[in-house]
């Protein structure tokens, strides 16, 4: 379910090529292994329509196919049995298309997810119209942006949010409600101002992005910024983070982010300090030997790891397992009690240990 009371859901897209079956199964795997909870394909012919059937059958999250440019691929994928099509408006501009995909859509309950990307919108003053594709030609980048138009002018968020409720008008015409709908940029501000917007226009589940975020470094910091901005707001219902790395990156870094505004609470969250010249062990590195360690814990419960008795103790006590480690020892912590001191060479399996028990406890509780 996306949408309503149902929590934030944590998606990713394939970097396979779709028409070979088995390395997108292969990825997905590894992607529900992950956590990732919708999936999503490139769908760039009809080749790649047809292979969704059989990537659909292996794998156990729901399917969306991308599509662009060409509908019959979307009739295509929905004969392929996909859960969801997202279509772009920008480059699907002929309003009879689109119409027959939603009937076709409409008979099998398969939603859609408008996708309004920044790269590809329609020329201005051409929404839902064809022809005038070129970018060079069709006015979008000469738009200015929230805020920097003169006299309440045109801007890029005004074209952004048009572009989608164009398509949305389709939609509703056909009594079809099944709706997504995203609006992504890459710059933040035009990103979050144009999901505020439609988020006081319609009531669809809004699927949240930065488009083409960066690498895993860069790309999880914007992202984190965007979209956090808008779910601390109470806007957003689905997200992806778009990273130029493996997938797994993607949905590691999504369920950081839900974590982080407490939205979501799916497997551990590490606490860990920065280290200074106070720390008697290697922080950086017992911090990432604990956080690897961790990803096969899947209970929410919080783990403390700190250096020093400055502020060890008191950030460990607030955790649900933590280890403040000195010169030769340290000291685990359950709930705000210390529970052992173990030598240096033993902290490690102790606080795994203790981590077991409070996986356990968590497990059984109601």
């Amino acid at each position: 379910m996306v949408g309503g009371d149902a929590p934030v859901t944590v998606q990713s897209m394939t970097k396979t090529d779709t028409r070979d079956v088995a390395a997108t199964v292969e990825q997905i795997k590894g992607l529900e292994e992950e956590g990732c909870e919708i999936i999503r394909c490139a769908v760039p012919d009809m080749e790649a329509a047809k292979a969704l059937a059989g990537i659909k059958s292996q794998i156990s999250i729901p399917l969306i196919a991308d599509i662009h440019f060409h509908y019959k691929l979307a009739l295509e994928a929905l004969e392929s049995g996909v859960d969801c099509l997202r279509l772009n408006p920008g480059n699907i501009r002929d309003r009879s298309k689109v119409e027959t995909i939603v009937r076709e859509a409409r008979v099998r309950q398969v939603p859609i997810r408008i996708g309004v990307n920044f790269g590809s919108l329609p020329p201005v003053g051409r929404i839902g119209m064809t022809g005038g594709m070129s970018r060079h030609t069709d006015g979008v980048n000469a738009l200015p942006k929230a805020g920097e138009a003169s006299d309440n002018g045109y801007t890029v968020v005004d074209h952004m949010v048009d572009t989608g409720l164009w398509e949305i008008g389709i939609l509703e015409d056909l009594d079809f409600d099944l709706i997504k709908i995203s609006l992504k940029a890459f710059d933040i501000d035009t990103t979050v101002e144009a999901y505020k917007r439609m988020a006081k226009l319609v009531p669809y589940p809004l699927h949240l992005g930065i488009t083409e975020a960066g690498t895993a470094t860069s790309g999880s910091i914007r992202s984190a910024i965007g979209l956090g901005m808008l779910l601390y707001d109470g806007i957003g219902d689905t997200i992806r983070v778009s990273l130029s790395d493996d997938p797994r990156k993607e949905v590691y870094t999504g369920f950081e982010i839900l974590k982080t505004l407490e939205l979501r609470k799916a497997g551990p969250v590490l606490i860990a300090c920065p280290s200074c010249g106070r720390a008697d062990v290697d922080v950086h590195k017992l911090s990432n030997t604990v956080d690897e360690m961790l990803k096969k814990i899947k209970s929410p419960i919080k783990v403390a790891v700190m250096g020093c008795e400055v502020n060890g103790p008191g950030e460990a006590k607030d955790a649900d397992v933590g280890i403040a480690a000195g010169a030769g020892r340290a000291i685990i912590f359950r709930r705000g009690r210390k529970s052992r001191i173990v030598d240096e060479a033993d902290m490690l399996s102790a606080l795994m240990e203790e981590v077991s028990i409070a996986e356990a406890e968590a497990t059984a509780s109601p």
